[in-house]
This record gives structure tokens, C-alpha cells and sequence, in this order.
């Protein structure tokens, strides 16, 4: 039986992050397993709107104008999910495929009698902010069955740079119809996460979904080795809090002032700030990008011999860990979620969370090594990497779950 699967997708790579990369992966590669994939998903600007090719579909509907906020956006449009066209796609397929957030869709195809399953790439059936962080009390949060607390989303909001209007519109949202994304889940006939960790925390808060949750570790893209050309480190995580970039902000200021050393970090993923905040981040060796194409990222990652992770949330999976260990590239990461378990077996250099004083001594240990260290430690990443991601495992796993829920 060849199976069709309906993708919901309200984003789809190249919009998004690594949730979407993975759910674009895993449509291209069952497509070329001789499986019919279709998926829907929000079209922007000049987009086509129907793309095929072989047996991959994809339509893309206007929706919505931003990539951001989609997590309740995509609950507002009841006249798309229940139209003749939405409808009739269900129909005709034999699994429902949910990577994100249309959890109301769920119902509708449980409606229509079709199987439904539900990729987490976060917290969200626990945690309505789905990072699972106390903003509040500046730690994981131990809340049960997805409430958070009001002061919780507030601040982060707020640390966000939103208004007083948007982060109270969020809280209302949060602590209303976020409660509810959770409820629709359990309706689904399997859940799968993205790491052991991962389900290990779901299961935890929610014993009721043990029974129907699996880990299937994401899909990788093509990522060659990349000769190492300099001696620099990398940050891909923007000015995100949860992210770490306080602690390697303050690890590279620790090193400036106690060893006077500059540390050469190029980070990724600013907007537009201050000269005078560029200022006083280049004083201490960071050099700032934007979102860079493929040809910048590129040239910018030979410049690396090191990549640095220091999340403080617990982080699903890590594909900024994975692509770096697979470049050939050493890591130094945070103790936390299941950067651990991605790494395992690797050389890497995991520290205590939020500890940016072991985080800079260590930054200070890679910049020491001699480069023909660095290289062979990289080699030797890879090929581990390359056997514990494989996309052959994954992508068995991922259709035998299908199979048997169709």
C-alpha cells in the first residue's frame, strides 16, 4: 500500500527554524521513499502556490503576513481548516501529519476518522510557552499540565521587547487557549518527540501520553565537512535569553578583563541595534550578523574551530550541536536537555548551566589547542555523527510509525 500523508505545517522551510527544517526534511525524504506527501502551509509574498515534484505536493495558502507569533494565528483560521478544499485533503489521506502547531485540526480529522500524529519540537502539551523556563524565578520550570503562570509570561514577553498590550494579549492567550493546545494532543494516536530526553520531561509532566509517545531524533540536511581556516568561535542563537547569549557575552567580558585576551566570536541571528551596544560587544570580540544565505554562512563557519551552545532552557535536540560536530567543528555546550545525549561519545565540552566563568576558562582551553588537534577531533566527531544520525534509521523509524498508525 502506498501511503498518502497530509502535512499541516503552518510554516515550512525556508520560513521558521529548526522545527520547520526538519518537518521539510522529513516531506522531501518520504516523498523519495515512494510515499505521496501533500502539505499545506502559509504562503508569503511571491511564493508559487501549488509546487510539485514527484511525489511531494505542496499548496500554499495566504494565511497570515509574519512568520512570528503563528502559534495562535493559525487557530484563527477556521474558514481554511474547515473548507471544502481542506477537507477534501483529509479525506483523502491516510495519515494526518502535525509538526507544529494546527492543533485544531485534530478533531476535524479524528471527525473524518483519520489516523493523527503530532511532532513536538518543544514543550508545548506542558508548557503553553512551550520552553519550559520559570521566567519569574530564572530556572526549568517545574509547573504540571501546561499552566503557566501569568507573572511567567509577562516577563517574558516583556524580555522580548513587547509592549504592555502585546505581552498582556499573550498572557490572555497563554493562559486560556494554551491550556487547551494540550487537550487537543491527547486526542492524537501517537506523539513523537525529538530526543529521549525530551520524552523522558513529557512524560513525566503528563503520564497519559507515555503510552502513545516515541523518539525519533530529526533528520539531518546535507552537511559536509568544512575545512577549519581559522581560529575563531561561533554563536547561532541571536540575542535570545534562553539562548545563552548573556553567559557567553559575560564569559567573553571575564576574559577580557582577567586575562586580557579577546576571544573573536562571530554571532548570527541579530536584527538591527545600537552602534553603541555594537561598540561594547566588539570591544570584548564579537562580530555581529543578521540571518545570512548559504554562500555567508558558509564562509563565515570556515573562519570557526569552535561552536558554542549555552542554552539555559532544555533544549529538545540541537541541531546547531549536530551541524557543528558534523562540520567538523568542536563544541562547548551547556549541561542541559539533551544536548548531553546529542553529543554523547563526542569530543565536546559540556559545562554547568549558566556557569560563564567554567564557559569562558573553557573558550580559553580550545583557543590554546593547536590546530592539528582541532582538525583531528573534528574528523573524529563527524564520523561518530555521521553513524548515530543516520537518515536511513530515521526515516525507517519514522515510516514504520505511520505505517502502523494508517
Amino acid at each position: 500500500m502506498i501511503l498518502n500523508v497530509l502535512f499541516l505545517s503552518e510554516l515550512f522551510y525556508p520560513h521558521g527554524g529548526g522545527a520547520e527544517l526538519a518537518t521539510y526534511l522529513y516531506a522531501k525524504l518520504l516523498s523519495e521513499e515512494g510515499i505521496n506527501v501533500v502539505v499545506v502551509t502559509n504562503r508569503f509574498g511571491e511564493e508559487p502556490e501549488i509546487f510539485k515534484k514527484q511525489n511531494l505536493v505542496i499548496y500554499r495558502l495566504p494565511m497570515f503576513e509574519k512568520a512570528t507569533s503563528t502559534k495562535y494565528s493559525i487557530l484563527e483560521k477556521v474558514g481554511v481548516l474547515f473548507s471544502s478544499f481542506m477537507r477534501k485533503l483529509i479525506k483523502e489521506a491516510d495519515v494526518v501529519y502535525i509538526p507544529r502547531f494546527w492543533y485544531s485540526a485534530i478533531p476535524l480529522a479524528k471527525l473524518y476518522k483519520k489516523p493523527v500524529v503530532v511532532h513536538l519540537h518543544d514543550y508545548i502539551p506542558i508548557c503553553p510557552l512551550s520552553n519550559l523556563y520559570n521566567m519569574l524565578e530564572d530556572k526549568i520550570c517545574a509547573r504540571k499540565k501546561g499552566f503557566c503562570s501569568f507573572g511567567c509570561i509577562y516577563t517574558w514577553e516583556k524580555m522580548r521587547g513587547r509592549n504592555f498590550l502585546e505581552s498582556m494579549y499573550s498572557v490572555a492567550l497563554n493562559s486560556t487557549v494554551g491550556v487547551l493546545l494540550g487537550k487537543f494532543l491527547r486526542l492524537c494516536d501517537a506523539v513523537i518527540c525529538v530526543s529521549e530526553t525530551h520524552r523522558n520531561i513529557i512524560v513525566k509532566a503528563d503520564p497519559s501520553l507515555r503510552s502513545k509517545t516515541y523518539k525519533i531524533y530529526n533528520p539531518l540536511p546535507a552537511i559536509s565537512h568544512m575545512d577549519v581556516e581559522g581560529d575563531n568561535f561561533g554563536y547561532f542563537g541571536g540575542p535570545n535569553y534562553l539562548k545563552g547569549f548573556h553567559l557567553i557575552y559575560q564569559a567573553a567580558k571575564w576574559v577580557n578583563i582577567n586575562k586580557g585576551n579577546i576571544m573573536n566570536i562571530h554571532a548570527t541571528n541579530f536584527f538591527p541595534i545600537s552602534k553603541s551596544f555594537q561598540d561594547v560587544l566588539g570591544k570584548y570580540g564579537f562580530t555581529l550578523y543578521g540571518r545570512l544565505n548559504e554562500e555567508k554562512y558558509k564562509k563565515l563557519y570556515r573562519k570557526l574551530r569552535c561552536v558554542v551552545v549555552p542554552s539555559i532552557w532544555p533544549e529538545t535536540f540541537s541541531y546547531v550541536a549536530v551541524e557543528a560536530l558534523l562540520r567538523g567543528r568542536l563544541v562547548i555546550a551547556s549541561e542541559i536537555g539533551a544536548i548531553p545525549e546529542v553529543t554523547k561519545d563526542c569530543d565536546a565540552y559540556l559545562f554547568p548551566t549558566g556557569n560563564f566563568k567554567l564557559l569562558a576558562t573553557t573558550m580559553l582551553h580550545v583557543k590554546d589547542m593547536n590546530k592539528e588537534t582541532i582538525i583531528d577531533l573534528g574528523v573524529r566527531n563527524r564520523e561518530i555523527m555521521k553513524k548515530k544520525f543516520s537518515n536511513e534509521k530515521t526515516i525507517k523509524k519514522f515510516v514504520n510509525l505511520l505505517t502502523w498508525a494508517a
